[in-house]
């Protein structure tokens, strides 16, 4: 598909980068959604003097239609030519990614074991439920149903919002499904830190998939469980305690390895 989108891109939506040190953060959004829900975790890694890359994913932040013709290879390109620009420019990096974005973040992961870090926050990864998904919507696809309706802001703080749509492609989902089923069994050849934030109230993710990640994962895992905030949690009650955790996780990384 194109890079450039149909559709405007919606204000709040537009991708973000801060100049700053010669550690770096690579910050991923989630499937529907676009940088409005990670921007306050980019800005704080940015604080930290972190230089920092929050890319918008094809077919997001603009209107449904853009990214009905959009995969996950679409998305993971573009997430891997955001990583080695960033590289390229900073001695070491850490990826923070929600939902899919922590998908991305681990398929990363796998393609650039030297990544110092990863935040992962209420990722999406391959389950049974997964597995029991495929079918209905495989089902519905070929019935003509290109469009179902979503699950976007599930934030419990009734005064946030996301900047997300409204409805689910059905495609671009099956191919996110497929992706995530593909990357959980590999998730033992990941040996660097991972910082691990599970809301314990998620509507969109079930609790299987931070499950998943904590058993399967090679290296060393920091469990954060959050009490109040829903899926979107980067917008919700404990996004500042997701933001400080990230950030002094990011340090301590950082400091634990040498700089090239």
């Amino acid at each position: 598909m194109s890079s450039e989108p149909t559709y405007p891109i919606l204000a709040g939506a537009e991708p973000y980068s801060a100049q700053g040190g010669p550690c770096g953060a690579l910050v991923l959004h989630g499937f529907t959604g676009c940088p409005h829900s990670m921007r306050g975790l980019a800005e704080a890694f940015a604080e930290a003097g972190y230089t920092v890359e929050l890319p918008r994913l094809p077919g997001h932040g603009t209107a449904i239609e853009d990214m009905l013709t959009t995969s996950w290879t679409d998305w993971s390109a573009t997430v891997q030519t955001a990583y080695r620009e960033l590289a390229a420019r900073c001695d070491q990096v850490v990826v923070a990614g929600l939902s899919m974005g922590g998908t991305l973040a681990v398929w990363l992961a796998l393609h650039q074991p030297e990544i110092a870090g990863l935040v992962l926050i209420n990722p999406a990864m391959g389950t049974q439920e997964t597995s029991e998904m495929q079918p209905g919507l495989q089902a519905a696809l070929e019935a003509g149903m290109t469009i179902v309706p979503g699950i976007g802001g599930d934030i419990a703080d009734p005064h946030s919002t996301e900047l997300a749509y409204a409805d689910v492609p059905v495609a671009p989902l099956l191919s996110l499904l497929a992706a995530s089923l593909e990357v959980t069994p590999r998730l033992g050849e990941i040996t660097i830190p991972t910082l691990l934030i599970h809301s314990l109230q998620d509507h969109v993710v079930p609790p299987s998939a931070s499950a998943a990640i904590e058993a399967g994962l090679g290296g060393p895992v920091e469990l954060v469980e959050l009490q109040r905030s829903f899926h979107v949690a980067t917008l919700d009650y404990e996004r500042d305690e997701i933001e400080r955790r990230s950030v002094e996780f990011a340090e301590r990384v950082f400091a634990a390895q040498p700089s090239s």
